[in-house]
């Protein structure tokens, strides 16, 4: 049976132009959480950055769809970043099929981004892992020649991202590599602490969920660092990587 999309909404939107980085989740607020000072890094390196987020996190204990769309263009005005899309997928139940595969493959190829992050490969909340090969896989086909999509009636290229990266969130897994987001932290914290509605609140009258205590908060705080000090940085941001990553010289690493 046909599963039938809702219209991706666009939240926020400076340009029409490629993207250098895109980063696509299954949530509001995911991006920020485990990627925030990398946007924000990258944004001040003079690149161009978007946001894609699957769902509107509906079927999340607090707050609302409306809520947390609202929420997530004002993370995305505090970052920076040039473009930040809804797809509008179903919360919790949305699947990997082809239908959502290309949806995804459609605004890869009409932002042509260089690198994608997306959610991490495995996590507590099932639709992170299920996230994350989804969108793998819509990168994928997004470089296939005879995939044929349009958008507004016009044919779409192919494009295929370089690199895909996968983010670290809630469980803990050993990254392949760390970026250093010390000098963007307190940037990074803004954003997430526009979505007020999740968060620590101790006005808030709505039921406490495990994002929302003042533990998280922590958590967030204790992985940026955990990342950073074994190669003495102060906040960093891990990744993994799907792929092999080569090098003409020994001397590239860091």
């Amino acid at each position: 049976m046909a599963v039938h999309l809702n219209r991706p909404f666009l939240l926020y939107n400076l340009t029409q132009m490629k993207l250098d980085l895109l980063v696509i989740a299954a949530h509001p607020d995911d991006a920020e959480l485990a990627a925030g000072g990398t946007i924000v890094s990258n944004v001040a390196k003079g690149r161009k950055v978007g946001i894609v987020d699957l769902t509107r996190g509906e079927m999340g204990t607090r707050g609302t769809p409306e809520i947390r769309l609202k929420e997530a263009a004002e993370a995305a005005d505090v970052m920076g970043v040039s473009v930040r899309i809804n797809l509008a997928f179903e919360d919790v139940f949305f699947v990997n099929d082809r239908e959502h595969q290309l949806a995804i493959a459609k605004e890869i190829r009409k932002y042509r981004p260089d690198v994608v992050i997306a959610n991490a490969v495995t996590d507590r909340h099932p639709d992170h892992g299920k996230g994350a090969s989804l969108i793998a896989q819509a990168c994928f086909i997004a470089g296939l020649k005879r995939v044929e999509t349009e958008v507004d009636g016009q044919t779409q290229e192919p494009w295929r991202p370089r690199n895909v990266y996968h983010m670290i969130q809630s469980n803990f897994i050993d990254p392949d590599f760390v970026l250093d987001v010390s000098e963007h932290w307190d940037k990074k914290m803004e954003a997430v602490k526009a979505y007020k509605s999740q968060f620590y609140d101790p006005k808030s009258k709505e039921p406490e969920t495990f994002i929302s205590t003042p533990a998280f908060m922590n958590l967030i705080e204790s992985r940026g660092v955990e990342m950073g000090q074994p190669v003495g940085f102060k906040y960093a941001e891990g990744f993994t990587i799907s792929k092999r990553i080569g090098l003409k010289d020994l001397f590239d690493l860091h």
